[in-house]
């Protein structure tokens, strides 16, 4: 696998930098060597954070652990993404153009398949045309953490949800 180690307030020393490679490394058995792994540390008062972003063709692999000593955080994230590997892999090696990024031995190997994804619940509602602001306002009141809306500047399907810090964000369709 091949690494690309950034930091955000933070030096990365030679230490880190191996600490990132032998833990991330573990994870080398399911992908091929040409694959691209994106870690970012970054450091924010008493958090000590790790962000690793893995694409593949057609799905994006990504973790982020925070705790007080980075180490630990790179710990985290590697059961994490691990995990995530294992629970989905079906769903994410099936798709054929995906199937190239991944190591044979772990496309072969079969995984319990304990969580999957089941849709219990289906909402139909009118989608109002309306500004990003007005739809945050909108998203509050019902107490949600996302809100799905029809930009009135634009006329496309957008989403704002909540961030940490009491922020929003807002997501619209790139074509």
């Amino acid at each position: 696998m091949r690494y690309v180690i950034t930091g955000r307030n933070i030096d990365v020393t030679e230490g880190l930098r191996n600490a990132v490679q032998e833990k991330i490394g573990k994870l080398e058995k399911y992908f091929t060597a040409d694959t691209l792994v994106n870690v970012t540390l970054s450091v924010e008062k008493e958090r000590q954070k790790i962000e690793v972003t893995i694409p593949v063709k057609g799905n994006i692999i990504r973790s982020e652990q925070v705790s007080s000593d980075m180490y630990v955080s790179i710990d985290l994230v590697e059961e994490i993404i691990e995990r995530q590997l294992k629970k989905y892999k079906n769903k994410i090696v099936d798709k054929q153009q995906a199937r190239e990024s991944f190591n044979p031995d772990f496309i072969d190997k079969d995984y319990e398949e304990d969580d999957s994804i089941k849709i219990i619940r289906t909402k139909k509602f009118g989608i109002k045309p309306m500004d990003p602001e007005e739809a945050c306002v909108q998203m509050e009141l019902l107490g949600h953490n996302f809100y799905v809306f029809t930009n009135a500047e634009t006329d496309e399907v957008n989403v704002v949800y909540k961030r940490k810090g009491n922020t929003y964000g807002l997501i619209e369709p790139e074509f």
